[in-house]
């Protein structure tokens, strides 16, 4: 056990000292897909003092192909990905804290999750959920690096309040494609290279090495033999509503939370509650049996409907597959739910 880290030992920019700075250390990893599950079993053999993840989703047959954290048994389970990563990275580490979290990442959850956490680690699949996160660590004051991929294109930024410019800066220079994994697919060496990009920084913030922060937005596309450095130290701008002198946060006001939307790849429709309904699955299997098959865990339930799949969580959320209409999910909903 004694030479469990010995090699981050001889590693002179993080030797016994920088370990001991990562055995207490906190960091939230939000979303545990593709980058999140990589990102997370990295920071755990790293010796990691807590590590905190959330994700909405459950493990499903095409995750496999690069979410390294999950089994086949997994996804037969349809078990939380959140879960299912506490599980796996216990077996990895058992000297590290997991604490997971099967929820959507909101506002209040994600700000209920803050406290003493040193880092946030961004491995979302879409922008609305990064923009809460920007503010949110611009808020708090907590450094968080975000993470991209798509296709054979990856990006990363490290984000550090008061210091460099925020996501709200970057995107008023920065185009952003419409490409998603569902309308590209995505190939496990992207996932592995933003990934490596993630953990590298994180460590470097883990050890307080902040010196050696890369401090441009890398961006690579690994198919056409591509690679990007662009200096971004000028885009902060002292107006900027998230970051600047007087920022006003404004994605985390009321408005500008989703309350539904589709998933990233998965033909599926999330909808959510304004009030978190805990459901009695007992009572909710009875009611949606004569519709369909019904399969269950003691996570979720799952209605196979003739055209569509419901999905229904413990927190009240519901997942409507079968459909990237946000109306047609909603039909579903209310038909079986309301």
């Amino acid at each position: 056990m004694e030479d469990r880290y010995s090699r981050q030992y001889l590693f002179n920019k993080i030797g016994k000292q920088g370990q001991n700075k990562i055995a207490n250390k906190q960091v939230l990893i939000v979303g545990v897909g593709a980058l999140g599950s990589s990102s997370a079993e990295a920071l755990v053999r790293a010796g990691i003092g807590k590590l905190t993840v959330i994700d909405r989703d459950y493990v499903e047959w095409s995750n496999l192909q690069r979410q390294q954290l999950y089994t086949e048994q997994d996804a037969r389970n349809q078990l939380p990905k959140a879960t299912a990563a506490k599980q796996r990275l216990e077996q990895i580490n058992s000297d590290v804290h997991i604490h997971e979290v099967v929820a959507d990442a909101t506002i209040e959850t994600l700000e209920n999750l803050l406290n003493d956490v040193d880092l946030i680690i961004d491995a979302t699949d879409n922008f609305d959920i990064r923009f809460v996160l920007n503010d949110l660590t611009q808020k708090h004051r907590i450094p968080w690096i975000f993470g991209s991929c798509v296709g054979s294109y990856g990006a990363t930024f490290t984000i550090i309040p008061n210091k460099t410019p925020c996501l709200h800066c970057l995107l008023k220079q920065l185009p952003m494609g419409g490409a998603t994994c569902d309308t590209v697919g995505v190939i496990s060496p992207t996932v592995q290279m933003v990934a490596s990009y993630q953990v590298t920084e994180a460590m470097k913030i883990l050890v307080e090495d902040f010196e050696s922060l890369r401090e441009t937005y890398l961006s690579f596309d690994l198919w056409n033999n591509q690679y990007y450095n662009v200096n971004m130290e000028k885009m902060r701008g002292e107006g900027c509503p998230s970051c600047g002198i007087q920022p006003s946060y404004p994605y985390l006001s009321y408005e500008n939370q989703t309350k539904t939307e589709v998933l990233c790849g998965r033909d599926t429709v999330q909808i959510r509650p304004a009030k978190s309904i805990p459901y009695d699955f007992e009572q909710l299997e009875q009611q949606l049996k004569r519709h369909g098959k019904i399969n269950k865990n003691p996570y979720l339930l799952s209605c196979q409907l003739q055209d569509y799949r419901l999905v229904v969580f413990k927190d009240g959320r519901s997942f409507v597959h079968g459909t990237n209409s946000i109306q047609e999910a909603k039909k579903v909903y209310y038909r079986y739910l309301a």
